[in-house]
C-alpha cells in the first residue's frame, strides 16, 4: 500500500502540494479501502495486528520528522480519527453517485481539477482489492496494477 500511496502521478495530477500530510491522507484512503475489503476475508486478530503495525510505523515516521511526545500523541489521535472518518464515509462507496464521491474527497484532500479521475482511480482500486487475495499485499508483491 505504501508503494501505491507513493505514486507520484497521484500527487502531480490530483493534489495541490506533495507534503507529509497529503501523502498520509492518500495512504489512509488506500488503507480504508483495504480494511473495508479484507475485514470479511481475514481474521480480526490478523487485521488488528496489521492495523497496529501500520500505526506504529506512522508514529515512528512522525517522530523522525522531529515532533515531541505531546505532538506525536496529538497527531496520532488525529490520524486515527481521520481513518475512522474515511472508513465511515466510504462504507457504501459503490452505491454513491460521482458527486457524492467528490464531496467525500473534498472533505479530506485539496484536489486540483481532476476529481473525476481520482474517483476513477479509487473505483479501480476498490475493484482490484475485491479480486485479489490478501496475501498479494503481505507476500511482497510490489507491482500492483489496476
Amino acid at each position: 500500500m505504501v508503494n501505491l500511496s507513493r505514486n507520484k502521478t497521484l500527487f502531480f495530477y490530483f493534489t495541490k502540494k506533495d507534503t507529509f500530510s497529503d501523502r498520509l491522507l492518500v495512504f489512509l484512503f488506500h488503507l480504508a479501502f483495504f480494511l473495508k475489503y479484507y475485514k470479511s476475508k481475514s481474521t480480526k486478530e490478523y487485521l488488528q495486528d496489521f492495523y497496529d503495525y501500520v500505526f506504529r510505523q506512522i508514529e515512528l515516521d512522525i517522530r523522525e520528522i522531529g515532533y515531541g511526545d505531546q505532538s506525536v500523541n496529538k497527531k496520532m489521535k488525529t490520524y486515527v480519527n481521520l481513518l475512522y472518518s474515511i472508513i465511515d464515509k466510504i462504507n457504501k462507496w459503490e452505491e454513491l453517485q460521482i458527486d457524492q464521491k467528490i464531496n467525500i474527497l473534498n472533505l479530506y484532500i485539496e484536489i486540483k481539477d481532476n476529481n473525476e479521475k481520482f474517483i476513477d482511480y479509487l473505483d479501480k482500486y476498490s475493484i482490484y482489492l475485491s479480486k485479489i487475495p490478501l496475501n498479494s499485499f503481505t507476500k511482497s508483491v510490489i507491482d500492483h496494477k489496476f
